[in-house]
């Protein structure tokens, strides 16, 4: 199942949303052969995922043979075995010998007589063959998946391994022992049953193990995440939840997709049909009839006291055995086992401290639903008395009590405060948002403070709807200045990128502040965001951070005078002004404020990027490091993305492509879950695929950050999506289409005002991508810009990549010899200041131009060193594209052909395949726009590779692109 990291793919949906990542596991290891075993529990979508694999391989020119047995076919010997062999045709039999063939048409039916042996323990029937038999059987079956396999990459799908019978398990077992090389195979099993067929002599899964070919891989369907969850009800024209709906949609079906599409249709029955609200937080969801039975079948089987006891648990934020003994359980331990032995909760652990676990987060709310209110009632109260916890007594007494209640009131406030100092601002805000509602009418301004300290907490959390819907009702109550424009700061802090939708906020703000020096302070800093991130220009944005910071500086406010003068040093920086060490040496001095240096727009995050303009990369990954370990115990889902996506590019600098791909997917995961603007996060992502990953993932991910950036108007990320993208564009040689990107990247860099190429490194990118597209020339005056600002302000890591630009343009030019000093050059100062992506880079770009010098001990000497850095840094990207390099030079190919003439000695559909594979369509596309099918698309490259010379679709994209047809 090779797929090529040039076939690019556009305009397809996020791959999260069609488990990307999985799917390209599995193909990666099919693609050596073996097999591979999908795991997970019913609803999971292993089923989805092997149909999507299975048409994956289909369309990469594999023979796709394929069964899916039933609960009520596991009975039933060789039906398997029938319906994998289904498409085989009956010539296909006759290369067998004549007894092989007899016995296995009469398997499969196709010729009366009486069927071949089950094998032993199968049980007598009628015409029941003999030992014999049943070998020739297996021994035809062999041949025939050899012979399958002779003629092109075959995969075997085995969809429900639980369910396959016997005979044909036995019969697969075998040919798997002996697979030949070309045999692939792809099963998935349905992990939480023991299927009686194949388990017999072991475990089920270990059963399912054997019908795959060694080497064999396990691996386990993952449940999907909120954003995939999300991105499937759509699909299915669910309501569009809001995102604490779709979060407990998640929460509540464990992230198994068949359990949420009916837990969302209950819902949208339930307020379509009996015109109802949305359920608020606290309330329980609706649950259909065909979730809630399994789980009151297995509650049936419970002791009252075993139930009783289940319901406290369920009750309970953190329940153990232990809190329910002093609540009034003395029998917990055994009431706990027996829930253990019906399968409702998991097997209780000294490791756990005696904490109990429910198997599905269904089981709480389903018992709950049916419990009498003052049965829930007993268990709170009791609860209550029990714990010694703060946060969850306040939990209880809320539960007991109806109306405002002052002291309820104060106690919940308290709660909020433990939960912030702990690390957890969701649950501050949902105190605090309980607070307020349990605060008599009497007392306003209390209220309007606890819903605002509550609204800022959703924002440090992460939950952006809930922080702004909370910040709207108090800008319909509050009248002094400072509860509204703290509103305000509330609603434009939620809108995260997407500062152009609040264009008419500022105004109102402004006018609510009524000239307050400490209130401007705050809307400036805000302003100095949108200034740069709307406006596009960082001069105005500077001028409103200086403007904050004086402010703020001047009326005592700490927090807003670190956060501006961190933005100020920020700004100076990209602007290339010398003032920018200084004032980031401000922003770290004492006093402190917590919440500014944990912030990722606070002075220590931007401490690592002023490492990094100066080439001090384990600096940068040191402060980095310290920053996402605070976070990760306290912090805002925010920041700990912002620092995740920093500490990914560092990574990839590093040149450690693996972790950097580990961290750019947890980024991203945390955004799609607290619903922030996602658009930073695939932008990392692509650039950790493009290093580490899959080409193709990466272009995808680009583009899904341009889309994002540019639907929220973002012109601080949008030139980085832009160059991301450009970059795959020129990795695999299409010149013009990078061009066009990465110079709308430059054009709105230098719009903004950017004089420090060090902080955003599009510059020797968009030379090479100009001269390969022919336009020697303004490369040149690209690089001389450049050269001249890394000149001035010292950045010797930005000077050898334009170098290597430089020697790009020579080489083009036809001065191969200047081209190859300048690249060894380069090279040894990439490995001085520490890029050994870039160095490796440079030495592939060394080795092309030794071939061309017809140098080719030279250039397998420059490639093999590429190779040994790309390798040692699991650039597989990399790796897959110089031995390319490496192999057409070891071939010493003819020289290329003349502009105009790669199309000559190519019939006229082998020219319109070979066009639209280089602008990076996949087979489907191409076969869909020509009218014809895959295996024509197929046929026709391959003769095309032939008689150009052509190995990949690299060297057919360089050549197209440096080479049109006249």
């Amino acid at each position: 199942m090779t797929i090529e990291p040039t076939t690019l793919a556009t305009g397809t949906r996020p791959l999260a949303v069609e488990r990307g990542t999985l799917r390209d596991t599995v193909r990666a290891h099919l693609s050596h052969g073996g097999g591979v075993l999908l795991t997970g529990p019913a609803g999971i979508g292993r089923t989805t995922v092997v149909s999507q694999l299975a048409a994956d391989a289909g369309e990469y020119g594999h023979r796709v043979l394929r069964c899916a047995p039933s609960y009520t076919e596991r009975d039933s010997p060789f039906l398997g075995l029938i319906d994998l062999l289904t498409g085989v045709a009956d010539d296909t039999l006759t290369t067998l010998a004549s007894h092989e063939r007899a016995v296995l048409e009469q398997t499969l039916l196709r010729r009366c007589g009486p069927p071949a042996a089950a094998g032993p323990g199968a049980g007598a029937g009628a015409g029941e063959a003999t030992e014999r038999e049943a070998l020739v059987l297996r021994i035809a079956v062999r041949k025939v998946i050899a012979l399958l396999a002779d003629a092109g990459p075959l995969l075997l799908v085995i969809d429900d391994a639980q369910w396959l019978d016997r005979p044909t398990a036995e019969v697969l077992n075998y040919c798997a022992r002996r697979a030949d090389p070309g045999v692939s195979v792809l099963a998935a099993l349905r992990t939480e049953l023991a299927p009686a067929p194949l388990a017999h002599r072991s475990d089920g899964c270990d059963s399912a193990l054997g019908l795959c070919p060694p080497p064999v891989r396990r691996i386990a369907v993952p449940p999907m995440t909120a954003h995939e969850l999300a991105e499937l009800l759509e699909r299915h024209d669910h309501p569009g939840w809001p995102r604490p709906l779709i979060t407990r949609l998640h929460q509540i079906s464990g992230g198994t997709p068949s359990t949420a599409l009916e837990l969302s249709s209950a819902l949208d029955e339930h307020v379509r049909l009996g015109d109802a609200e949305l359920p608020g937080p606290d309330d329980p969801l609706p649950v259909p009839d065909s979730l809630s039975r399994p789980v009151l079948d297995r509650l049936g089987a419970l002791t009252p006291s075993a139930r009783h006891t289940l319901l406290m648990a369920g009750a309970s934020g953190r329940p153990t055995v232990e809190l329910l003994r002093r609540a009034g359980r003395p029998n917990a331990a055994a009431d706990l086992d027996l829930c253990v032995r019906h399968g409702l909760i998991r097997a209780l652990t000294e490791s756990d401290n005696g904490a109990v676990r429910f198997l599905e987060p269904l089981t709480p709310m389903v018992l709950r639903a049916e419990t009498p209110y003052e049965h829930l009632v007993e268990a709170h109260r009791a609860l209550a008395d029990a714990c010694d916890d703060t946060v969850e007594r306040a939990h209880h007494m809320a539960r007991l009590t109806a109306g405002p209640d002052p002291a309820v009131a104060t106690r919940l406030a308290a709660a909020a405060s433990a939960a912030r100092r702990r690390g957890a601002p969701g649950t501050a805000a949902r105190l605090g948002r309980l607070a307020a509602e349990y605060t008599p009418a009497g007392q306003a301004y209390v209220d309007i403070d606890r819903r605002l300290t509550a609204a800022e907490d959703g924002i440090e959390a992460g939950d952006l709807d809930f922080a702004r819907r909370l910040a709207h009702e108090v800008l319909g109550d509050a009248e002094r200045p400072a509860d509204r424009v703290r509103a305000w700061n509330v609603v434009i802090d939620s809108c995260g990128q997407a500062m152009a939708e609040i264009a008419d906020v500022f105004p109102e703000a402004v006018r609510d502040a009524a000239g307050d020096p400490e209130l401007l302070a705050q809307l400036h800093y805000r302003m100095s965001w949108r200034a740069w991130m709307v406006g596009g220009s960082a001069a105005r944005a500077h001028g409103h951070a200086v403007r904050a910071a004086g402010l703020a500086a001047r009326t005592g406010d700490r927090r807003t005078e670190l956060m501006a003068l961190t933005q100020q040093a920020a700004l100076e920086l990209f602007l290339g002004l010398p003032e920018a060490e200084t004032t980031l040496t401000a922003a770290l001095a004492a006093p402190h404020d917590v919440h500014a240096m944990t912030h990722h727009n606070g002075p220590v995050y931007l401490k690592y990027r002023f490492h990094l303009v100066r080439d001090e990369l384990d600096e940068a990954r040191a402060e980095l490091r310290t920053l996402v370990y605070r976070l990760r115990q306290r912090g805002s889902a925010d920041s700990l993305s912002q620092c995740l996506i920093g500490l990914a590019q560092v990574e990839i600098q590093r040149g450690r492509c693996r972790p950097a791909l580990t961290i750019a997917r947890q980024s991203l995961r945390i955004v799609e879950e607290a619903g922030l603007s996602q658009g930073p996060a695939w932008y990392a992502l692509s650039l950790a695929e493009t290093a580490g990953g899959s080409l193709r993932r990466a272009l995808t991910a680009a583009e899904t950050a341009r889309r994002h950036s540019e639907d929220d108007d973002d012109r601080l990320f949008l030139p980085r999506a832009l160059h991301a993208e450009g970059r795959i564009r020129l990795f695999v040689g299409q010149s013009a289409r990078a061009v066009e990107l990465l110079r709308r990247a430059g054009e709105l860099e230098t719009a903004q005002g950017q004089r420090d190429p060090a902080t955003r490194r599009w510059h020797a990118d968009l030379a090479e991508a100009l001269a390969a597209a022919g336009a020697p020339d303004e490369a040149a005056a690209v690089i001389a810009v450049a050269r001249r600002q890394a000149e001035r302000l010292g950045r010797p890591g930005v000077l050898a990549t334009l170098d290597r630009a430089k020697a790009a343009i020579d080489a083009s030019r036809g001065e191969l010899t200047v081209a190859s000093r300048t690249l060894e050059s380069a090279a040894t100062r990439l490995r001085a200041t520490g890029y050994p992506l870039e160095e490796a880079r440079t030495r592939a770009a060394l080795g092309r131009v030794r071939r061309l010098l017809q140098d080719e001990t030279g250039a397998r000497t420059s490639f093999a060193s590429a190779l040994r850095i790309f390798s040692k840094a699991d650039a597989r990207p990399w790796i897959a594209l110089t031995r390319t390099e490496r192999d057409r030079a070891q071939d010493a190919p003819a020289p290329p052909a003349e502009a105009g003439s790669w199309s000559d000695h190519l019939t006229s559909t082998e020219r319109s395949v070979v066009a639209r594979a280089a602008q990076g369509a996949t087979n489907r596309e191409i076969a869909a726009g020509l009218v014809v099918s895959v295996k024509t698309v197929e046929a026709a490259l391959t003769r095309a590779y032939r008689k150009l010379g052509a190995k990949s679709r690299v060297e057919v994209a360089r050549m197209v692109m440096t080479h049109p047809t006249a």
